[in-house]
């Protein structure tokens, strides 16, 4: 049953990649729109309509089972998705493409199911998987999405972002009709009370804060990217750029299995700061207009955007309840996607006004005020010490 969720997953993630580091060209090519500002407002909108989405099928998962909700939003995201594949206005394309967006941000439902039907213990192993699953469908997104636009045409893409909705739908219907399901529902009955408060004891507030500086940074560095590269590589090809953009993805893969490896203490609040120190060197040597600087950049970042994120998701799923991890889950997206909404609507004027380059600058100094603020607002828990006197960090 997990296994096949994880799957979902990426064929999720897949589809939602795709386009990612291609808009600026899709706009231009497509409608005509080469503002860069316009770029920014477009990523933004798509950020709100996920704030709106994933709170409102957390909800409607209180109500509803998580795959019964798949089986008809994927369903209506996949022809959403055909429509944007044949309208030629740019307003129907906003309009249709953002209602698309708010029926395909349910499957950020299966992630807080998965870890309510498995054991705590298997929490940071999980998390890890699923983070590694984002970065691979990150990977293969940019790839194909490369390869699309390359090759043929972006606007084939929706075509196959519609396909991967269809297939969602499928999986959903087919786990719905298996017997692993029905044991599963039986597995997740919580054994202890339920805390219903909005913020139980400060700590979504206190993660969604800290995580929206994180988000807001890393998300910064995303929209322009492969312009970026383009500007300052002798490559002219939009493969190499989709590659470029990805190989965080596949520093991930490599640090699961390091991870895994070494069975990594991914509890509480291990790590995070040395995460963050790390992403400060990475964006640093972003931001230095050669190729090798640049690759090696992406690598140092990759890491530490990884186990950050990693790191910082373990800590939730630690503090919240199964009962309570879809909702306390979405409330803490919320902050991240706000993050990511305010990254959206600054990122073009900052590359309109200051350059590509800019970009980088600022996710650095996000990522400072990222390990000051966790450091102020964790600093009692970062001060308890391990049995052999070691600071947690």
């Amino acid at each position: 049953m997990k296994k096949r969720l994880i799957l979902m997953t990426l064929v999720a993630v897949v589809s939602d990649y795709l386009l990612h580091p291609f808009y600026p060209q899709f706009f231009e090519v497509r409608f005509g729109v080469s503002n860069p500002v316009y770029v920014g407002y477009y990523f933004a909108a798509i950020c709100f309509m996920v704030m709106l989405a994933f709170p409102f099928w957390a909800y409607v998962s209180k109500k509803v089972a998580e795959l019964n909700i798949l089986v008809y939003t994927q369903c209506i995201a996949g022809m959403l998705a055909l429509c944007c594949f044949w309208t030629t206005s740019y307003i129907n394309f906003w309009i249709i493409s953002l209602v698309m967006v708010l029926f395909k941000g349910s499957y950020l439902l299966v992630y807080p199911y998965i870890l309510k039907i498995i054991t705590k213990k298997e929490h940071p192993d999980t998390i890890g998987v699923l983070s590694v699953v984002v970065h691979l469908g990150g990977i293969l997104g940019a790839v194909i999405g490369g390869l699309t636009v390359d090759l043929i045409d972006a606007s084939y893409i929706f075509l196959i972002m519609a396909a991967g909705d269809f297939i969602q739908m499928g999986m959903s219907a087919y786990l719905l009709k298996s017997k692993k399901y029905t044991v599963s529902k039986i597995e997740e009955t919580p054994a202890s009370p339920i805390n219903k408060d909005i913020i139980p004891k400060g700590f979504i507030l206190k993660i969604g804060l800290v995580t929206m500086i994180l988000y807001f940074s890393d998300f910064l560095i995303r929209p322009f990217f492969a312009t970026y590269w383009e500007s300052i590589s002798i490559y002219n090809s939009k493969l190499i750029s989709g590659t470029m953009y990805a190989i965080p993805g596949f520093v991930a893969l490599v640090a699961l299995w390091i991870n895994t490896k070494k069975k990594i203490d991914n509890t509480r609040f291990q790590g995070i700061i040395p995460a963050l120190l790390l992403g400060i060197i990475g964006l640093s040597l972003q931001a230095l207009p050669f190729e090798s600087i640049i690759i090696i950049g992406r690598i140092i970042y990759g890491w530490a955007i990884f186990q950050g994120v990693v790191k910082f998701d373990v800590l939730l799923f630690e503090l919240s309840h199964p009962e309570s991890y879809a909702l306390d889950y979405s409330k803490v997206h919320f902050f991240q996607n706000l993050g990511v909404l305010l990254s959206s609507l600054t990122v073009g004027l900052i590359v309109e006004n200051k350059g590509l380059q800019i970009p980088f600058i600022v996710a650095l100094v996000g990522f400072v005020i990222t390990l000051v603020c966790y450091y102020l607002i964790f600093k009692i828990q970062l001060k308890v010490k391990s049995p052999k006197g070691m600071i947690k960090t």
